[in-house]
C-alpha cells in the first residue's frame, strides 16, 4: 500500500528541486471538492480540470455543478493558470457501467464502478494529451474510499502508461479546508453525491 502523504511530499519536493512544473489532468466532480485540491496543488502543477461526470442526475444538477466549477475557476487566483475541459454529458455511460448493481448500497461496488468510469476517462485523456500525471478530487470526500480510488488509479496508470497522482485529499484537514473555501467563495454545496441512487439515499 502506498503511503500517499509521503508520496505527495516527496513529489512536491522533487518538483521544487527540479524547477519544472509538471502538467496534471485533474478530474473534478464539483467546485467545492476541487477548491482545496486546487489550493494545495496549483503552486506545483499546471492543472487542467477534466469535468466528466455522467453519473450526475438530473441534467439540471449536472449543469449547475459544471457552471459552479467554471465560476470558481474564474474567481480563484492560482500561481499557475488552470484550464478547463468539459466532456460531453452522456448519462448512458454511467448506467451501462453500473448495470446490475443498481440495488447496491452507497459506498459499495456500484460506486467503485463509477470511480473507474471517470478515472479511466481521465487516464486516457491525460495520455492522449501528453500530461505528466492524472488524478481526481474524489478522495477529498469523507464518503469516498480513497484506498479504492488509489487502487483503481494504479490500474489505469499501468494500463495507459501515465503516472497517477496518489492522494487522500481529505487528510490533513483537507475536507475541513474545502468547507472553509466553499463559504469564502459562496459555493453551492450539493446534498447528495450525484447519481439518482444517491438521491434516494439522501431522501
Amino acid at each position: 500500500m502506498i503511503n500517499v502523504k509521503k508520496f505527495l511530499e516527496d513529489l512536491i519536493s522533487d518538483i521544487k528541486t527540479s524547477g519544472k512544473t509538471p502538467r496534471l489532468l485533474l478530474h473534478s466532480c464539483c467546485a467545492p471538492c476541487s477548491s482545496y485540491v486546487l489550493e494545495y496543488l496549483s503552486d506545483y502543477f499546471n492543472i487542467t480540470i477534466l469535468y466528466y461526470n455522467p453519473n450526475i442526475y438530473p441534467k439540471e444538477e449536472y449543469t449547475r455543478r459544471m457552471e459552479e466549477q467554471k465560476a470558481f475557476l474564474s474567481a480563484f487566483r492560482a500561481k499557475n493558470p488552470i484550464k478547463f475541459i468539459e466532456e460531453e454529458y452522456i448519462p448512458d455511460d454511467f448506467y451501462s457501467s453500473v448495470k446490475g448493481l443498481e440495488g447496491q448500497p452507497e459506498g459499495a461496488e456500484r460506486c467503485f464502478k463509477c470511480y473507474a468510469l471517470r478515472l479511466e476517462r481521465a487516464a486516457k485523456a491525460a495520455k492522449e494529451e501528453g500530461f505528466d500525471y492524472f488524478t481526481t478530487t474524489l478522495s477529498i470526500s469523507p464518503y469516498k474510499n480513497a484506498q479504492k480510488l488509489n487502487e483503481i488509479g494504479k490500474s489505469f496508470e499501468e494500463k495507459y502508461n501515465i503516472k497517477y497522482l496518489y492522494s487522500d485529499f481529505k487528510k490533513n484537514n483537507g475536507y475541513k479546508r474545502s468547507i472553509e473555501l466553499s463559504k469564502e467563495y459562496g459555493l453551492y454545496r450539493q446534498d447528495y453525491c450525484g447519481c439518482v441512487f444517491s438521491i434516494r439515499k439522501s431522501t
